[in-house]
């Protein structure tokens, strides 16, 4: 239609949306589909999160919020950024959204203004270029090499700097990669950040699931000057199994949380309010849970590690966050929608293409589903790249 704004006109679904949905139709038509497709754990949200909602709403926790959240909830996201990530904000300079992808949506807008070039690495999560694109940026696509554990390098950063560059996106764990970036080469793109003060959208929304002895680091802990850099955002979505409570948050220095919380107030408003002290349950009370989850997911990744790399024809970057597989195709000599959709229609296992994420020879499988799923999912894709 004429009347669509040209920027929402260029904007693409998500792939990964669709892929799900597909499979859930198939489901829903009574057949069996091996889902390796999704971004969301399968275990459910603990009792503990879900009787602090019940209990917000029984006692009538249900009108707005301040836009930035709720101050118990700012407060306790404040003491554990100080205690796990070694970075010291104010719970003023913390703003609650609805979920971390409405926190990046809000960062980005709050940054970048129309031919602002934001750089982003791929493979990279599939909302980000249209999230810029939507706030009138340009995205700079920055191809990564599996040799280097898919993750960008500080000449890389440098080469595709221009004088229009005003972001750059760094998501470690990162989806769909698995790739974990260390503190020397979180340093070494920093420096470059440095170079020309290009704001940094750290996206740690998978810190949580970390395997091996890789570590977490936050970009901005690194030095004072990066923090006065630095837009962090996490959530409660994939530690927590709260994906459906649309929770999420952002840390940054005072002007860019103050602008964020501006924007909210005449957007979305406050995010949930009994889904915040749901959130608050999660960083008050004392849990197994994340330490359960991850390792439940560990168990999964090695698992699907062995049988991915005993598959010909294709090869693996072994991950080490987050709970995906990006898989190198290339040598299938089929595009990735193409190879995802025979492999959905002709076996019955749902993968996301590669294209979604920037790299057309590769494919997404994700190991949130139990081990029953995952060995006949990786079975018939195997059966799939031994005929072809």
């Amino acid at each position: 239609m004429e009347s669509i704004s040209s920027r929402v006109a260029q904007v693409t679904p998500s792939l990964t949306l669709s892929i799900t949905n597909q499979a859930k139709a198939m489901k829903a038509k009574g057949e069996e589909v091996y889902g390796l497709a999704g971004g969301e754990p399968d275990l459910d949200t603990p009792d503990f999160i879900k009787d602090a909602a019940i209990k917000a709403i029984q006692e009538g926790k249900t009108k707005y919020t301040p836009a930035a959240g709720i101050p118990e909830l700012r407060q306790a996201i404040a003491a554990k950024l100080k205690k796990e990530n070694k970075l010291d904000y104010d719970a003023t300079q913390v703003v609650v959204n609805s979920g971390a992808k409405h926190s990046c949506m809000n960062a980005i807008i709050a940054i970048v203004e129309e031919g602002d070039e934001v750089i982003i690495p791929a493979p990279y999560w599939v909302s980000y270029p249209e999230m810029v694109r939507l706030a009138g940026g340009i995205p700079v696509i920055v191809e990564t090499k599996e040799e280097n554990g898919w993750k960008l390098t500080p000449e890389e950063f440098e080469e595709n700097m221009t004088g229009l560059t005003k972001m750059i996106i760094i998501n470690s764990p990162g989806n769909p990669t698995g790739a974990v970036y260390t503190a020397d080469e979180l340093k070494a793109l920093g420096e470059v950040a440095l170079l020309e003060d290009i704001i940094i959208l750290s996206d740690e929304i998978y810190e949580h699931l970390i395997y091996n002895e890789a570590k977490h680091v936050s970009i901005a802990s690194l030095s004072k000057e990066l923090y006065d850099l630095t837009i962090t955002v996490g959530g409660f979505s994939k530690a927590y199994s709260m994906t459906g409570w649309r929770l999420g948050w952002i840390a940054a220095p005072q002007p860019i949380a103050d602008a964020i919380s501006k924007i909210q107030g005449h957007t979305t408003s406050n995010a949930c309010t009994f889904a915040q002290y749901g959130g608050l349950a999660a960083l008050e009370q004392k849990s197994t849970f994340v330490e359960d989850l991850r390792a439940e997911y560990d168990v999964r990744r090695q698992f699907m590690l062995a049988r991915l790399k005993a598959i010909p024809n294709i090869s693996v970057v072994e991950p080490e966050g987050a709970f995906y597989f990006f898989v190198n195709c290339e040598k299938l000599g089929m595009k990735s929608v193409n190879l995802c959709d025979k492999l959905l229609n002709r076996y019955r296992v749902a993968a996301v293409p590669g294209i979604a994420f920037g790299n057309d020879s590769c494919i997404r499988i994700s190991y949130c589903t139990t081990l029953d799923v995952l060995n006949e999912g990786v079975s018939r894709f195997e059966e799939f790249c031994r005929a072809h």
